[in-house]
This record gives C-alpha cells, sequence and structure tokens, in this order.
C-alpha cells in the first residue's frame, strides 16, 4: 500500500517538484570547474552558425545513470545551445526521473530496451528511438545514459553508437562528479549533490560512427572513455 501510494501520480510529482527545487539550490551555490569546454563550444557554433562539420545536425550527450542529477549543468539552454530532451525510462523510477528533469529543463523522451529476461514486455524501445531519430534529425539534442536504466554500473550498451551510426550526430561524453555528496546505494551508485559544495564537469568528443560502423564494438571503446572523464572530474576535486 505504501509502495502504491509513493508510486502515485501526484505524490510523484510533488516529490519531484521538491528535489527540483533542491538541485537548482544546488547548481546556485556550487563552485564548477570544467575541462574541455572548448570542444562542446564548438559543437554549439558549428550547430548555431552553420559551420562545417556541425552544421545541419543534432547531438548526443552521454553521461553514466549515477550521474543523472549533475546532469543539468552540463548542457546549458540558450539560444545558441541545441534544444535538449533527455532519453528517460518508463518505469516507476522513470517517471520521478522525467519530472524533476523537466522541471530544470530537460524534457524527456520516454522508452527503454526490453529486458533481456523478459523480451516480450513492451518498453516502448523501439518508439523511443525512433522519436530520438527525428528529434536529433530536427538538430535537437538528445542525453543518454547508455548503462541505463538497468545497468550494469558504467557499462555502455550499443544504443548510442547506433543512435550516432543512424543520425551522424556527434557525440560529447561527459565525466560528472561532485563533493560532497550523497550517495545512495543504488545499482549505480548515484551522485546527489548538496548546497555550497563543488562540482566538475569534463567533456570528451566529438565521437562520431558512420554506416558500416558495428555498434558493440564503439560501446566497448566509448564506455572506457566516459568512464576515464568521469575519473578525472572526480580527480579534479580532489585536495
Amino acid at each position: 500500500m505504501m509502495k502504491q501510494w509513493f508510486r502515485s501520480e501526484s505524490v510523484q510529482r510533488f516529490l519531484a517538484d521538491i528535489f527540483a527545487l533542491w538541485l537548482r539550490l544546488c547548481f546556485a551555490t556550487m563552485r564548477w570547474r570544467r575541462e574541455g569546454q572548448e570542444q562542446v563550444e564548438a559543437v554549439w557554433a558549428g550547430w548555431y552558425r552553420g559551420q562545417a562539420p556541425y552544421a545541419g545536425k543534432g547531438a548526443i550527450l552521454c553521461f553514466w545513470h549515477g550521474r543523472i542529477p549533475l546532469s543539468p549543468k552540463s548542457w546549458p539552454q540558450a539560444p545558441e545551445r541545441h534544444d535538449m530532451r533527455a532519453l528517460i525510462s518508463r518505469s516507476s523510477d522513470g517517471e520521478f526521473i522525467a519530472l524533476a528533469m523537466q522541471a530544470v529543463g530537460f524534457p524527456a523522451i520516454r522508452g527503454s530496451s526490453a529486458k533481456k529476461s523478459d523480451p516480450g514486455k513492451n518498453k516502448h524501445g523501439e518508439q523511443a528511438f525512433r522519436d530520438m531519430i527525428r528529434w536529433v534529425g530536427q538538430q535537437g539534442a538528445i542525453a543518454i545514459t547508455p548503462d541505463g536504466p538497468r545497468g550494469p554500473n558504467e557499462v555502455m550498451q550499443a544504443g548510442t553508437p547506433a543512435l550516432a551510426r543512424v543520425t551522424g550526430a556527434p557525440v560529447m561524453l561527459v565525466g560528472l562528479a561532485c563533493t560532497p555528496a550523497i550517495r545512495l546505494g543504488s545499482w549505480d551508485g548515484a551522485m546527489i549533490p548538496v548546497p555550497f559544495g563543488r562540482g566538475a564537469i569534463v567533456w570528451d568528443g566529438p565521437l562520431f560512427a558512420v554506416r558500416g560502423d558495428d555498434p558493440e564494438a564503439l560501446a566497448a571503446e566509448w564506455g572506457p572513455r566516459l568512464s576515464a572523464v568521469t575519473r578525472r572530474a572526480e580527480a579534479l576535486l580532489k585536495p
């Protein structure tokens, strides 16, 4: 009964609004360090000014699932930036995340791959993939957690390279960290910031996939790079 109450639409919306307010307070009071921003600025500028090789292209942003609470700082909303959407699962936990991220500027595209243990259960993954192709094709940006929504933690699945191959869009890998942080005992070790703390963002890329590339092979290559920039972000915050 209590579980059903927490997952009711009104309670989820209320809790998501509270969490969004918490994140806004954190973001307004945190001090940030950044590395590699010139690389993502080139993607933004090329899109906005029509400069090759990014003219007419959307963008794909990747960070690990446990860093979702920090992710809104990795892609500011402004006229010279692509408009951002986030891929979020249709699970009950995903509903809370989608509501909170929408409140801080990341509207959602909903869907996820089917569980290997229950491949017949519809997670709307195919429709979400089509929606992402359409969105990126309209020069939008999509944020993806390539190890979500079920893990394993920091293991990239093939969906992100597959989307990059179909769309031709540049992929930016984003390492995110903060200190102090509230660490949850979830499978992804979710990191939640606290007010007046410190944060770090490290960008790597852009990366591209072309026709003929193997998404599984690219995932095996890109995943360690995403972990490396995540470790680098953590290192920037050490004394």
